[in-house]
């Protein structure tokens, strides 16, 4: 039972960690930069005015696209690396 409350313990304060992270990622130049968190949440998109070309609105919803598919990667890898070494030990709470 106490290794069941150290391992929950370990969990809760890995995705405390997690939410304080931030994934930073660029798309088109730096014309559009995106933030995600460790929980997968969106927590910021700027958009370079002048690296953007507002004759071609196709163009940045392509760069915002990228930005978002490859933050929400790298913050998924970021999670499982995180999370790794305490998964083992999942299977002793009997989830």
């Amino acid at each position: 039972m106490l290794n069941q409350a150290k391992m929950v313990m370990k969990l809760k304060k890995a995705q405390k960690e997690l939410a304080r992270e931030v994934v930073e990622v660029a798309a088109g130049d730096n014309a559009v930069v995106v933030q995600v968190t460790g929980e997968l949440k969106l927590k910021k998109v700027t958009i370079d005015p002048e690296q953007v070309d507002l004759e071609d609105i196709a163009e940045l919803e392509r760069y915002v696209e990228i930005a978002v598919r490859d933050a929400m990667t790298k913050a998924q890898e970021l999670a499982a690396e995180k999370m790794k070494p305490l998964m083992g030990g999942l299977g002793n709470l009997g989830l």
